[in-house]
């Protein structure tokens, strides 16, 4: 019997039959003869796509679901079965650490099995955010091209910025490619491992631009690079146009650095002016509260180790002597059956309310004794919670929890941090949201876990669901 990811409900149609157009993708470059740039063979972009885990991870992003279809590939009769599953490859080797995407097989008929990291044997429930379409070009004179766009499963449209266009040239035993008009090129012995590389390429690009992470880092392509500057500059200028978007974008940087520990809602406070005028003197910009076009460049190019160690120094006396509170945070879970036992199938609600601000993590424990992460999640990145409101699970959030058939008996158990530390827990324990955690985990590795990620500032609570 499924847990809740099992029992998420359904929020979109299935992915239609169309496939990319040429028009959905961004331009690309056929590369031509010329000097060009050396990139590590090892599994074609083997380094690069490690180097994109790191920038997932440290730029927090997480619980990207996204179904992907064969490929296309209009000069053959079928589509590219083959061809997907090394993009499948490519994206599971881009989040070995960070575990921000999970991809989900989606075959022409619209059937679903779980991929990338998914536990074997589950069934398919949790419908992907997003849907990956692309079309495989297979042209003369050893020219292959790959078009990839993500598309939103809302209403099916290309999500804006996240469509590439790629094209490689095989000969003399290497695969070339241009990338912010620069050549690159890796050794490829022929079309298989040409396609490969075309494919890890494609996903680091598509994943970078969407994500908004510094990428072309990791295929050793400088910042002072006019296509980069130009990308840097669309990345900003849209989410200037939305201002709340742009807020909210560098609240959830400045919380991943710990200099903001505020709400992630796009509404400027004091609190944050602070964390940003901060921010700026450590990157050696002017110390004013402005989110401007070179804050954001420089906090792409920074070193973001260095920087949090530069932050951590530089924090107000008065917020170190606030540091620790003078009464312990406390939490409390209540669920809608207000102790009553529940009937096979029916929905409940959980109330959680902490003492103070806080953040709030719950996973469920089904009725196999598998534990699942069900927040945070898509529907709500952030963990910070506040007394005054509390939080209502499932609420608004697309999903259902319900009681399981058999009648088995269901454990949910919240805790609660002072600060973010989701990103400071082990993979074992964190997972992917509505995934459930490897089939040994235990709630007191999960509780183990906390506490060593909080030093021990930790709340913690439980609610149990019976069947009658």
């Amino acid at each position: 019997m499924p847990s809740i990811a099992g029992r998420l409900a359904r929020l979109a149609a299935a992915l239609g039959a169309c496939l990319l157009a040429a028009a959905c993708a961004t331009s690309g470059q056929t590369p031509s003869a010329g000097p060009l740039a050396s990139v590590p063979p090892t599994s074609s972009f083997g380094p690069a796509l490690r180097c994109m885990d790191t920038l997932l991870l440290d730029h927090g992003v997480r619980d990207l679901s996204v179904a992907i279809e064969e490929l296309a590939d209009p000069s053959q009769r079928k589509a590219q079965t083959g061809a997907r599953d090394v993009l499948v490859a490519a994206v599971s080797d881009m989040t070995q650490r960070s575990r921000a995407i999970r991809l989900i097989v989606a075959d022409a008929a619209g059937s679903q099995a779980a991929a990338s990291g998914a536990t074997a044997g589950a069934p398919y429930a949790v419908t992907p955010q997003y849907a990956l379409r692309g079309t495989l070009r297979t042209l003369d004179g050893g020219t292959i091209g790959l078009d990839l766009a993500l598309l939103s499963r809302h209403d099916m449209s290309v999500v804006p910025g996240a469509a590439t266009r790629n094209a490689a040239l095989l000969r003399d035993g290497r695969v070339e490619f241009v990338e912010f008009g620069q050549p690159l090129a890796v050794p490829a012995a022929g079309l298989a491992q040409a396609q490969r590389a075309l494919a890890e390429l494609a996903a680091i690009e598509l994943f970078g631009r969407f994500a908004k992470v510094p990428y072309w880092r990791c295929i050793g392509i400088g910042a002072d690079n006019p296509a980069v500057g130009a990308q840097t500059q669309d990345w900003y200028d849209a989410m200037a146009a939305r201002p709340t978007e742009l807020v909210a974008y560098f609240q959830q940087q400045l919380r991943m650095r710990q200099a903001y520990d505020g709400p992630i809602d796009g509404t400027v406070g004091n609190v944050f002016k602070e964390a940003v005028v901060r921010t700026r003197s450590a990157l050696g910009l002017s110390p004013e509260p402005k989110l401007s076009l070179d804050l954001f460049k420089a906090y792409l190019g920074a070193d973001l180790a260095g920087l949090q160690a530069r932050l951590r120094a530089t924090v107000p006396a008065a917020a170190t002597a606030t540091a620790v509170p003078a009464s312990p945070l406390t939490l409390q879970v209540a669920s809608s059956a207000e102790g009553r036992r529940l009937a096979r199938g029916e929905a409940v609600q959980l109330s959680i309310r902490p003492s103070r601000d806080a953040h709030v993590y719950c996973y469920l424990q089904d009725e196999k004794r598998q534990l699942t992460r069900f927040f945070p999640n898509r529907f709500r990145r952030d963990s910070r919670v506040a007394p005054a409101t509390g939080l209502q699970l499932p609420g608004s959030m697309r999903f259902e929890l319900t009681m399981n058939p058999r009648g088995v008996p269901e454990t949910v158990t919240c805790f609660a941090t002072e600060r973010d530390v989701l990103a400071e827990l082990p993979a074992s324990v964190n997972g992917s949201d509505f995934q459930p955690l490897p089939p040994k985990a235990t709630l007191e590795q999960v509780r183990q876990a906390f506490v060593k990620a909080s030093g021990g500032a930790l709340a913690l609570d439980s609610v149990e669901l019976r069947s009658r």
